[in-house]
């Protein structure tokens, strides 16, 4: 049995001492009437301004709309306590062509999908676009929805979502210490009440509330990285009312359980040859002539940077800046700069570190999700075990990406994790780029096993995280389009040739 190590700081909650399952039902029923949603200005308050975008027009900006809907906290108790779930929607131009509404997710969790119908817009084909109200939110405890806090401290957020990189058994216990930490305060934050709740299963039912605010039989989604696991969890708990499902850059079934976080050494292994050669064939950088060159070079920098930090960057900071910025082929130059920078003591490129707001929600919020939605291993041994085969294995973040976190001491989640099946319609369109570092090929397919007979897959020799609209493989982009405006998916799993030159 887990034991509950913070059991004694959530004694005060409604929730504390039970442990009951939420059964998930072939259709789980947990609407109620509503009232229809009121839409207005998102400079509003209460309501969010559409994140940054370089669309051409300011067009879809000014048309988009927010609102905000009251959701139970605790579905076991639909008539308690009420939290509040901010929405937003472009709204087809096109009413004659309009399908139903397209829910959105960017990924995270703890990034907020407010804005990101405009976001979409500026990529997304003009059929699409006529086809469907694009519908954004912030999940539950992110961003203007309710949101939750950990209290973290600048250093805290400094130090981002991945523990330091372990060399010894003795690193993973120093990094138990802070992981502590971190867990007991979350659990004695002013939001601790929502902690047991701020789940994806949750974030899936509260989708569902969307859907009835909205007048409407069923939903269609579009979801990428983290958004494809809460695509998966939703219309598990509810096919009947599920459309046409995407799911961009897939999660294995668990979710961000503790399997992804190890995936993701396994993740940069698979993407970093493409920097490999994009380095070496630009020696101006002075980063090594040949692929091995490169690839020697960052583990001569992680080295150098453990012993001395260059202009506030250490070494577990120089791999997850590398990580991060490998989520995109744009951004590889400003990794050949940062790289130079650090070896040779110039200033560091714009943006590094990279500049993120809302960071202490973020961060918060991701925690709260990914450590209450599966059991995570407890003991710090077994932590050090993982982090011994990882290292090994995976060696450029095998160490950090298997090191102890909160999770470890968490309390028990109050619900099981939705098991993704092959149970409903077949409706499920996955697309997966062969080299993404945030969400790796095995994984995908994963869950494209668990899904069985509801999916169809269609992977694109590319790297980076992300394929639709914002990839530039066609045949991927152009099966995604045709899925979403005429419900027809390729006959059976698709791979995508790579397309040189784009």
């Amino acid at each position: 049995m887990r034991k509950k190590t913070l059991s004694l700081a959530l004694a005060g909650t409604a929730v504390a001492a039970t442990a009951v399952t939420l059964t998930a039902l072939p259709e789980e029923s947990v609407a109620t009437t509503s009232d229809a949603v009121e839409w207005g200005s998102c400079s509003e308050k209460k309501a969010a301004s559409p994140a940054p975008s370089k669309a051409p027009s300011p067009a879809p900006s000014s048309r988009l709309e927010c609102s905000i809907l009251e959701v139970p906290l605790d579905y076991r108790d639909p008539d308690g306590r009420q939290i509040e779930i901010a929405i937003s929607r472009l709204a087809s131009e096109k009413p004659s062509q309009r399908r139903g509404v397209l829910l959105t997710n960017p990924g995270g969790p703890g990034i907020s999908g407010l804005g990101y119908p405009f976001a979409l817009a500026s990529k997304l084909p003009q059929k699409v676009l006529d086809s469907y109200d694009l519908i954004g939110f912030d999940p539950r405890g992110t961003g203007r929805s309710t949101p939750v806090t950990c209290d973290l401290t600048p250093e805290q957020q400094s130090r981002g979502n991945l523990p330091p990189y372990a060399h010894t058994a003795a690193d993973v216990t120093r990094a138990a210490k802070s992981a502590r930490t971190i867990a007991k305060q979350c659990a004695t934050s002013k939001t601790a009440s929502m902690l047991p709740h701020t789940t994806t299963a949750n974030a899936a039912r509260d989708m569902d509330r969307i859907r009835e605010a909205l007048g409407e039989p069923k939903v269609s989604y579009l979801g990428g990285s983290y958004g494809t696991y809460l695509g998966s969890v939703y219309t598990t708990l509810f096919p009947g009312r599920s459309d046409r499902i995407v799911l961009d850059s897939n999660l294995g079934p668990g979710g961000y359980d503790v399997t992804a976080t190890r995936s993701l050494a396994r993740g940069l292994e698979d993407r970093f040859p493409d920097f490999a050669a994009f380095a070496a064939a630009r020696p101006e950088y002075g980063l090594g002539t040949t692929p091995e060159q490169v690839k020697a070079k960052y583990f001569e920098l992680a080295k150098r940077l453990e012993e001395k930090p260059v202009r506030g960057i250490d070494a577990t900071l120089f791999r997850g800046y590398t990580f991060d910025l490998l989520y995109t082929d744009a951004a590889m130059p400003s990794v050949a700069e940062m790289w130079q920078a650090l070896d040779k003591d110039l200033p560091l490129p714009p943006g590094t570190p990279p500049a993120i707001p809302n960071l202490e929600n973020l961060m918060s919020a991701r925690f709260n999700v990914i450590c209450g939605d599966s059991n995570w291993p407890e003991t710090v041994e077994e932590y050090q075990r993982m982090v011994a085969v990882d290292r090994e294995k995976y060696p450029m973040l095998g160490g950090s990406a298997a090191n102890i976190g909160p999770c470890a001491f968490w309390p028990e989640p109050i619900e099981k994790p939705v098991r993704i099946g092959d149970r409903g319609p077949s409706n499920v369109l996955m697309v997966q780029n062969e080299r993404d570092p945030g969400t790796p090929l095995a994984d995908a397919k994963k869950l494209r096993k668990a899904l069985g007979k509801r999916a169809t897959m269609v992977t694109a020799d590319q790297g980076g995280h992300g394929v639709y609209p914002f990839g530039l493989n066609t045949c991927a982009n152009d099966a995604v389009t045709s899925f979403l405006t005429t419900g027809q998916r390729p006959s059976q799993d698709l791979a995508c040739a790579a397309e040189p030159g784009k």
